[in-house]
């Protein structure tokens, strides 16, 4: 399903930006001092200024700090996420569904009854499937969607990935750079024929069980996306 962008008032912002760091800050020890750090190093050399050439400094100053406060709470949080998400089931999907762009991410559109999943993506570089689990039996669901998919998609590229640590496996930290690095293959309305089509495909088939997805390895919805750009 296509992401809405959704307008968020300031105040919404603040509280996502607040969420964003405590779940960084109980997962990740540096990432205080660093924080501590980006606010000292402005504000020392804030008070020289203003000593030197007056208050005008002032509003810089506390301006510097808080744009270092946030350069280190995106880098640690991206580091934090990350680290929740190794080894977690339906981690990939969640990562996406926090990207900015035209990401239309269907979880689980395979499963089975241990936790080895498929999940579908569609986007400018094309179908892009994600599998999760024991590489055995994940291959083999990745070459049933593969299969089923093809009826459909016509011309549109398809990719393929395994999530993990071994060999011909990607790993969750390169995610997200992965995709990105994909060629634009297909325009918006390319896209969104594409996502119809999928749809309709997949209204034909039984309902997969939900519940499959862990919530507590990231913040609400909407949280990281404010902190990332593409």
């Amino acid at each position: 399903m296509a992401k809405a962008q959704e307008k968020v008032s300031f105040g919404q912002r603040l509280k996502q930006i607040g969420m964003v760091f405590s779940f960084t800050a109980k997962r990740d020890k540096w990432f205080v001092p660093l924080a501590v750090v980006a606010v000292l190093v402005p504000a020392a050399l804030t008070v020289v200024a203003v000593l030197r050439w007056g208050w005008l400094w002032l509003p810089i100053g506390i301006l510097l700090a808080l744009l270092g406060v946030l350069i280190v709470l995106n880098l640690r949080s991206n580091r934090a996420m990350m680290n929740a998400a190794e080894g977690q089931p339906g981690a990939a999907a969640s990562i996406l569904e926090s990207m900015r762009g035209d990401w239309r991410v269907t979880p689980m559109v395979s499963s089975t009854t241990q936790m080895d999943m498929v999940h579908l993506v569609v986007g400018k570089p094309g179908v892009i499937l994600l599998g999760e689990g024991n590489p055995q039996r994940t291959r083999g669901l990745l070459g049933q969607e593969k299969r089923r998919l093809a009826k459909v998609i016509g011309t549109a590229p398809l990719y393929d990935y395994l999530i993990g640590q071994g060999d011909d496996e990607l790993s969750i930290r390169k995610l997200r750079t992965t995709l990105l690095r994909l060629p634009p293959n297909l325009k918006g309305k390319d896209v969104n024929a594409l996502d119809k089509r999928l749809k309709a495909l997949s209204a034909a088939r039984p309902q997969l069980p939900k519940g499959a997805i862990p919530k507590n390895m990231r913040p609400p919805k909407g949280a990281f996306r404010q902190m990332r750009g593409r």
